[in-house]
């Protein structure tokens, strides 16, 4: 390079590269995924974490800013092997490149998230989240089953808010592990226990916080379907706030915490109890009012003076009594009177008018005496020649002609019934009946007559 050109090219200070460098590195490369072993850990006190992460050959300058709360709860430290999310950065004032960090887990916790979505997804498609399958708490439980480590906090913390403000009630608790392997086995053993052997209001599913790993067992299928089947209430307590498990969506009630679900389940006593007090006290109103009304009728009908004299009251009732006597036997006199004027008026009038009518009536009644002497006479006379027309019919239809004609009739005497078949046992004893009277004969055999076809009914040829 010429000296003239050296004279006119531009002098960087050193603030200008750094920032040249951070914008090129922070611009060149989108936000990813690092993983690696924690070396150096330094957690301020002011809330950022400082780290270096390294592998075999190699390690970077990490720094999560505001990130003290997360690395407390995954207890990071040095040697831990662990994923973080975030983008190339420089620090200009010492001129060194550091990787800025937004998300921190555990090394394969991003596989466990991965499940955990999944078996949410296929859980909700099943229903098993929905709100219209979800149980109501009871509103005084009695008893309640707990299933949860018997020597954690969570226990403590949750009896401790039990006991402090309903110490009648009756807690169970089925110990069980609430972290590793197999712990979800006998959490879901433990839900079981109380739906079939033995019977509580509510349970309590319950775990402090912990790690996603920590956490697990909650997140496990063989639990979820567990809870999700029982015929008693479930109430999911496991980790803080911020923690989400598969239990809490299958249980009838999430409870951010222990100390929660302990609010949960006697809170509704503590209500229903209030609301006791208060009716009462309203009851207790509602009848001093009504006492005091009942109170001032009496005073009134103490001091009316229907109570204070009641002779007198009856006597003058009784005066009354009798002019209303006097006056109703004035008026009936009266009305008698009036009446007795108006049937002597009536009775006259009616004298004359019957003289009038009698003679038009009489002549009228013996017109009508000879038109029905003639008219019933002509209907009796038919009445006759119809009785004897039919008498002759009846006598030619009669049985009785029948027989004379030298025709008898068979009959069963055991039944009384008429025999028209030859089909009858030998010797069988048969009743006859004739123009004479009745013979009593022996049936030996017979035969059916041709002159009448099969199946039809046919008298007997011999006997």
């Amino acid at each position: 390079m010429r000296a003239c050109e050296m004279e006119t090219e531009k002098v960087w200070n050193v603030s200008e590269v750094n920032s040249a460098v951070r914008e090129i590195l922070e611009n060149s490369l989108l936000p990813f995924w690092l993983q690696g072993e924690v070396g150096n850990l330094s957690i301020h006190r002011s809330g950022h974490v400082y780290l270096t992460l390294k592998d075999e050959r190699c390690q970077i300058k990490c720094v999560y800013f505001g990130g003290a709360a997360l690395a407390s709860k995954i207890k990071l430290a040095v040697g831990m092997e662990i994923e973080l999310y975030g983008k190339l950065s420089v620090y200009e004032v010492r001129g060194e490149y550091q990787f800025s960090v937004k998300l921190m887990r555990l090394l394969g916790t991003g596989a466990l998230q991965r499940r955990f979505e999944e078996l949410k997804q296929r859980l909700a498609a099943e229903g098993l989240f929905d709100e219209s399958r979800k149980k109501p708490l009871p509103l005084l439980p009695k008893t309640i089953g707990v299933v949860t480590s018997p020597g954690g906090a969570a226990i403590k913390d949750f009896l401790n808010i039990v006991n402090r403000r309903f110490p009648d009630l009756n807690i169970k608790i089925y110990p069980a592990p609430v972290q590793g392997k197999g712990a979800e086995k006998l959490l879901a053993k433990g839900v079981s226990f109380f739906n079939k052997c033995c019977p509580v209001d509510v349970i309590v599913v319950t775990r402090g916080g912990g790690s996603l790993e920590d956490l697990w067992p909650f997140n496990e299928e063989i639990l979820a379907r567990e809870i999700a089947s029982s015929k008693i209430p479930v109430i999911s307590a496991v980790g803080h706030e911020i923690d989400f498990t598969i239990s809490d969506f299958v249980a009838d009630l999430r409870a951010p915490t222990p100390s929660a679900a302990a609010e949960l389940v006697i809170g509704r006593r503590e209500e229903f109890q209030k609301e006791l007090k208060n009716f009462i006290k309203t009851m207790k109103s509602s009848l001093e009012i009504i006492y005091g009304k009942l109170s001032r009728r009496y005073r009134d009908a103490a001091s009316s003076y229907v109570f204070r004299e009641p002779s007198c009251m009856l006597r003058e009732k009784q005066q009354l009594l009798d002019d209303l006597r006097d006056d109703m036997q004035t008026l009936l006199n009266e009305r008698t009177k009036d009446l007795s004027v108006r049937l002597v008026s009536a009775s006259k009038g009616l004298a004359l008018t019957s003289k009038i009518c009698a003679g038009s009536i009489a002549a009228k009644i013996a017109r009508l005496s000879d038109s029905l002497h003639l008219r019933s006479s002509g209907i009796f006379s038919e009445a006759v020649r119809r009785k004897e027309s039919l008498d002759s019919q009846l006598k030619a239809l009669s049985p009785m002609n029948v027989l004379k004609r030298g025709y008898s009739v068979l009959y069963d005497p055991e039944t009384g019934k008429a025999v028209s078949s030859p089909d009858l046992p030998p010797c069988k004893i048969l009743g006859a009946v004739t123009s004479e009277g009745t013979l009593e004969l022996e049936f030996k055999k017979g035969k059916r007559s041709e002159a009448f076809p099969e199946g039809r009914h046919n008298p007997i040829k011999a006997i």
